[in-house]
């Protein structure tokens, strides 16, 4: 069984590639923060969570749906896979000591380069047309040898920290949750054609028209899918979007 959560498909693309090689059962991580059904409990207790990496660790919306997983007994063999658009920090260990902290032990973890995404803080920005084309290409070889691994059920992280990652993690990424995960400055420009896209794009159900208008409540993950799937570039958050460019994963059919 594998649970992903996704803004702009990275992640979900990961998600269903895996599912395709291990023929694992894919689901939408926030369906469990949405009170969809229950998920039936597969037979060989292997778990998987595909995610962004935020900040240079695991999104604060992952680790409540991994909090909030009814699951009997213990998964024989609990990994993730992170996408990151350089580098993870010690996103292996801020996943570890979360399925720690309900008596869980994650036994492998991978990432995944793929294009950037995000674009809500100054010089943050989607990466040049080639460079992310270039991801692209590099991506299929990479989440085949996971999934082989995945299968042998390999122990270990596999996940490219960069450099000074207990600094990114441990200090840089705090300050972010605590103060950029927050929906007040995302509006909608006059370009805005109350098309609903980024409404029904939103993981967290997070966004209602209203008036024709997009209107932002207070339950955001800060994934920015509304921001990259407006048709009009027409999502902005507070100035700081301006002139940024969009992304949408290409190898998503």
């Amino acid at each position: 069984m594998i649970f992903y959560f996704s803004g702009t498909g990275n992640s979900e693309w990961v998600a269903r590639q895996l599912g395709q090689l291990l023929q694992d059962s894919v689901y939408k991580l926030t369906d469990l923060l949405n009170g969809k059904p229950d998920f039936p409990q597969p037979s060989d207790g292997r778990l998987g969570f595909v995610f962004p990496v935020y900040s240079w660790g695991s999104p604060p919306v992952v680790l409540e749906a991994l909090a909030r997983l009814e699951w009997k007994g213990v998964p024989d063999y609990l990994y993730f896979v992170c996408t990151c658009g350089d580098d993870t920090g010690k996103t292996a260990q801020v996943f570890a000591r979360a399925a720690a902290r309900r008596g869980w032990r994650c036994k492998a973890g991978f990432s995944v380069i793929m294009p950037n995404t995000y674009v809500c803080m100054s010089g943050f920005d989607v990466d040049e047309p080639e460079l992310a084309a270039r991801k692209l290409k590099l991506a299929p070889s990479r989440v085949e040898d996971v999934s082989r691994r995945i299968a042998r059920r390999e122990e270990g992280f596999d996940c490219h920290e960069g450099s000074v990652p207990w600094l990114k993690t441990y200090v840089v990424r705090p300050m972010f949750n605590r103060f950029m995960i927050r929906p007040k400055k995302f509006y909608a420009s006059e370009e805005c054609i109350s098309c609903g896209l980024c409404a029904k794009s939103c993981p967290l159900e997070n966004i209602r028209m209203v008036e024709g208008q997009p209107q932002w409540g207070s339950r955001c993950a800060m994934c920015q899918a509304c921001y990259h799937h407006c048709p009009k570039h027409a999502v902005c958050y507070g100035k700081l979007t301006q002139k940024k460019g969009q992304y949408l994963n290409s190898l998503l059919k």
